[in-house]
């Protein structure tokens, strides 16, 4: 698998993370991957066959917060072209209406570039592919671009500097906002609480840390990212991943040398059936 990240443009910065390219040729034999639920919405130019439950996605589809994994399956060459947005952002970007939804197709403008990033894609052109995207949004329609609340702006800043250990008065303060206020904004336009989003950029810290980490102390880590205790991780990161913290290392330090080491992305290592 390949992996690699584009830094927003200055002005798409407080809506977009990053851009990203992730390329892999699983062979003529189907297999699954899954995903793990981080902290950022997704929007997913797919180039090659991808399906969830045995049903083939359309693309462009989005992925929004998830609670638990997601199991993807694929076969041959697959690429995609994804946008890392802000849960806070992604819906208004989009101009859609918010809601808790996983992984969704949608239809929009935006899959009018389908076409234009493939021929991209099939020429190895992906820096070319990833502008387009860019561009796209540079020059999006005004009431859709960058319709990036300032409370919601700081907020999300706030938890993400405190890697989702603050609790809803901090976070609130940290915006100049009433609680009441930020919860009403954060539900408007991710259709999530703050504690949603915080406890999903916490588990993202944690899944990161243990994947480059495994050999961590657990009540260490409990201590550092804001968890009650070493009970407390534990059962957080199982209700996340369906998986144990120990469990989790232990697969991260069989099959973690196959990826960059600050890779915690999209995709997590591949599953065998």
């Amino acid at each position: 698998m390949f992996h690699e990240e584009f830094e927003a443009p200055a002005a798409l910065r407080d809506a977009i993370k990053c851009f990203w390219h992730n390329r892999w040729d699983f062979g003529a034999q189907p297999s699954s991957f899954e995903v793990l639920p981080d902290g950022y919405a997704e929007i997913i130019f797919c180039f090659g066959g991808v399906a969830r439950d045995g049903v083939a996605l359309s693309s462009p589809f989005m992925m929004g917060l998830l609670n638990r994994p997601v199991v993807f399956e694929a076969a041959g060459r697959l690429e995609i072209i994804g946008v890392r947005c802000y849960p806070w952002t992604v819906f208004d970007l989009l101009g859609l209406p918010p809601g808790k939804r996983g992984v969704q197709a949608f239809e929009h403008s935006i899959a009018a570039l389908q076409p234009v990033l493939a021929a991209h894609v099939a020429a190895g052109n992906i820096a070319a592919a990833v502008a387009e995207v860019q561009r796209y949004f540079l020059h999006a329609p005004a009431q859709v671009r960058l319709a990036v609340d300032g409370t919601l702006s700081k907020a999300g800043a706030a938890l993400r500097d405190a890697g989702g250990a603050l609790p809803v008065s901090a976070v609130a303060a940290a915006a100049h906002a009433t609680v009441r206020t930020l919860e009403r904004k954060f539900k408007q336009s991710s259709g999530h609480t703050v504690k949603d989003v915080s406890g999903l950029i916490r588990f993202e810290q944690l899944r990161n840390r243990l994947w480059n980490a495994p050999g961590v102390n657990l009540a260490d880590l409990a201590s550092e990212l804001g968890y009650t205790d070493q009970s407390h991780l534990s059962r957080e990161f199982k209700r996340y991943s369906g998986a144990t913290p120990a469990a989790f290392a232990r697969k991260a330090q069989q099959g973690k040398q196959a990826m960059d080491e600050d890779f915690v992305a999209f995709v997590q290592a591949p599953r065998e059936d």
